[in-house]
């Protein structure tokens, strides 16, 4: 008997993403400076410190039999970039302030080195991904909100302690969607410079 296509492993497709993995250190500088927001937003859908992340490139569904060619092309782009360091900086939101779906805390990247390997990836990964719509924002997602949020003056003032994150590799996660919180997997690991 013929099995149904879908149900196939090889058919099933990986959710996918590239990132930069936060240390210990940045993620308590981060646990801080939310934790009154946190207290403010109840509501709103708190990302776990564990899965706190740089995305670089989100690729979403990506079929397995790509897999491979993601992970070559991904190499590539960490080889052109050498290891470098920028800091955390202050809170933003998506779309807006005043109609918040998502909180942030920023990276100070004034050398724009975190946008140079986020484009190389999307130079490499371009053949079959389309391009991203929205310019390369460095942040991470702290929170997600719907129905948006209002947030108030305060907000855009918070701070955050400049902990610097170094940056020495990138990496490939999977996505496995489930509640409360999706699990991200380390699918592969690629130095940078090497």
């Amino acid at each position: 008997m013929a099995r149904d296509r879908a149900a196939r492993p090889a058919a099933t497709p990986l959710r996918l993403f590239v990132a930069v993995e936060l240390s210990e250190e940045a993620g308590r500088a981060i646990d801080r400076a939310i934790a009154p927001w946190r207290a403010a937003f109840p509501r709103a859908r708190w990302v776990p410190s564990e899965n706190r992340h740089v995305t670089l490139r989100f690729l979403g569904r990506t079929w397995p039999r790509l897999r491979g060619w993601v992970e070559d092309r991904v190499r590539e782009a960490a080889r052109g970039s050498a290891a470098f360091s920028v800091r955390l900086a202050g809170l933003g939101a998506f779309p807006s302030e005043r109609r918040a779906r998502v909180l942030w805390v920023g990276l100070d990247d004034a050398d724009e080195r975190l946008a140079a390997l986020a484009a190389l990836l999307e130079v490499g990964l371009a053949d079959a991904f389309p391009a991203e719509r929205r310019p390369f924002t460095p942040h991470v997602t702290v929170a997600r909100s719907d129905p948006p949020l209002a947030l108030p003056e305060e907000y855009r003032g918070s701070t955050v302690e400049p902990v610097e994150v170094r940056v020495e590799e990138i990496v490939l996660f999977r996505s496995h969607l489930a509640r409360p919180a999706p699990r991200y997997e380390a699918l592969a690991r690629f130095p940078l410079g090497g």
